[in-house]
């Protein structure tokens, strides 16, 4: 979603379990998967059928039997939106006029087209168990990487250049050029947990799934009667600063990840030369339905733009 957002293309992240992570280390196998990145919903939704099936190397993708699909593309339509329900969660209000004024154009684009628009002040009520919200997904991040990681390792074999994180910290750490500008704060953390069979790693994930799913996006979709819910997908783009590091301080992509719901971002618009995305996402496995609203969407308003050189100061 991120680098979709920053490169104003289509980006979908599916239901987690859609599509297998054989060969990839998810930060965290209950929130992160890869998903197609195209220039145009179409050609997305023909990526994203693709790839689908049940992996056995992957488990989370049993759960896709009977929910996946071949042909997605067979679910676009141009122009139809009457009678969709679409929330608006307006957290990030107030954070970028610019891409307030985005948001609204959208909000009118999406109108027009027949869309009903329910404004949402939030999504997660509270998040049990003492954590804040977010916290319980970092436990989660933290515990689910380590175990990624070896897990990986131990499939490169013999030849593997390092057999876990502790020792992929240490050879981090040798290379002077790597270390000048980072720091390895999320690796030391990650190296500090358990195994997946610790207390704390058990209950951080229940709970993170009961307050983003159950008392979340669940909660909010039935409570609303929603077909999806928009948001900015992310910040613009910033200038690599070596000094102050990122000014990343818009993201809404939180709720559809840490629920392990889908998301699509598509482009909604420009500030100066610079992309931003407007994100569409859902209940599990809800992607004909988010792909129908975010063809309609894209083929009424064409944001993108194809790639150039900028020269700046």
């Amino acid at each position: 979603m991120c680098p979709s957002n920053a490169n104003g293309i289509i980006g979908i992240k599916p239901t987690v379990g859609l599509w297998s992570r054989s060969g990839i280390i998810p930060i965290s196998y209950t929130q992160d998967t890869a998903g197609p990145m195209a220039r145009t919903v179409k050609d997305a939704a023909r990526l994203l059928g693709a790839i689908t099936g049940i992996d056995v190397s992957d488990p989370k993708t049993k759960q896709s039997l009977g929910k996946s699909h071949i042909n997605y593309t067979r679910f676009l339509k141009e122009t139809d939106l009457a009678g969709k329900r679409i929330g608006y969660l307006k957290t990030m209000e107030g954070k970028n006029h610019h891409v307030d004024d985005l948001m609204y154009r959208a909000i009118d684009d999406l109108e027009n087209l027949g869309a009903e628009i329910i404004e949402l002040d939030k999504i997660v009520e509270s998040s049990p168990g003492g954590f804040g919200a977010e916290q319980n997904s970092i436990e989660v991040m933290a515990h689910e990487f380590k175990d990624g990681l070896k897990k990986y390792f131990n499939n490169l074999g013999k030849d593997a250049p390092v057999s876990n994180l502790k020792e992929a910290i240490e050879a981090t750490l040798a290379d002077s050029i790597e270390m000048l500008y980072f720091n390895l704060d999320r690796m030391n953390n990650s190296q500090s947990k358990g195994s997946l069979d610790s207390k704390i790693y058990k209950k951080s994930l229940q709970n993170m799934l009961e307050a983003f799913r159950d008392n979340g996006l669940d909660r909010v979709m039935d409570k609303h009667d929603l077909d999806a819910i928009i948001s900015p997908t992310g910040s613009p783009a910033w200038k690599t600063d070596l000094i102050n590091g990122d000014k990343y301080y818009i993201s809404t992509t939180v709720y559809a990840a840490l629920s392990g719901y889908p998301n699509i971002n598509v482009p909604m618009g420009f500030i100066g030369n610079v992309p931003v995305g407007v994100s569409f996402y859902g209940r599990a496995w809800s992607e004909p339905l988010l792909l129908q609203i975010a063809y309609a969407y894209e083929q009424n308003t064409m944001h993108r733009r194809a790639p150039e050189f900028l020269v700046t100061d």
